[in-house]
């Protein structure tokens, strides 16, 4: 066996970190890109006004804060949401094997069959597996429920908010810079360096190449900030 095989064979599959990967990647990038948006937008927006960097400040600081417990509510609701959703189908199908089992049984056995496996084959293994435990054989291989990659609310709920307020943090360092001029070149060059590291560590978790996915954070977050300092320059435009 080669070293690339033994690499590979060693590599371990990715999907036990769906339960909490989304939503700290989401909240990470978001936590940059709403907070240096909102930051740019009020520095375009306040650029004339005395206290402006006290607004910045005062700004970033309520950004994260709101923006954090935005993320972890709003997280947790969506993937309870999903649990909500497999506890039903964990009942209906528990309803399911007790009316009618032989017809359950064989909905395993097409479904084994589908899957390439030769009539006696297909039988003997959905047998089996109903003796061993019904429920489970049905919720993995009728359903797609697996334990690793089930959902975990409270978990998603936590990676969401912290990595928010990582992720809003980054920008959030600029609004100290000593001048205004400066204060809005040092979000935007933070926030992209943010986004960098964001992509990069979001798509090595995942087990992904590099390139595209940190280009796809590092585009869109470039477009969000972009929109939103033209919005701030408009509304500074309108009040001058």
């Amino acid at each position: 066996m080669g070293l690339e095989e033994v690499h590979i064979r060693n590599q371990e599959h990715k999907a036990h970190r769906a339960g909490w990967l989304r939503a700290a990647v989401l909240g990470v990038n978001d936590g940059l890109v709403s907070t240096a948006s909102l930051m740019v937008g009020v520095a375009a927006a306040s650029a004339s006004f005395d206290n402006a960097k006290s607004i910045i400040i005062s700004t970033g600081a309520a950004g994260i804060a709101a923006g954090a417990l935005s993320m972890a509510v709003g997280e947790y609701i969506s993937v309870s949401s999903q649990t909500d959703i497999e506890e039903s189908d964990r009942l209906l199908e528990i309803e399911h094997l007790a009316l009618d089992p032989e017809g359950e049984l064989e909905e395993l056995v097409a479904i084994y069959r589908e899957r390439g496996l030769d009539e006696p084959l297909a039988r003997a293994v959905a047998t089996q597996l109903t003796e061993k435990d019904a429920l489970n054989a049905h919720l993995r291989d009728e359903l797609g429920h697996h334990p690793h990659s089930k959902a975990r609310p409270v978990q998603a709920s936590i990676a969401s908010a912290l990595s928010f307020a990582i992720g809003g943090f980054i920008p959030f360092l600029a609004a100290f810079a000593p001048t205004i001029g400066t204060i809005s070149a040092s979000i935007v060059g933070f926030t992209i360096v943010g986004l960098i590291v964001a992509g990069a560590i979001g798509a090595k978790t995942a087990g992904s190449k590099l390139l595209i996915p940190t280009l796809r954070v590092l585009i869109g977050g470039c477009i969000g900030m972009a929109i939103t300092a033209g919005i701030g320059q408009l509304f500074h435009a309108s009040v001058a």
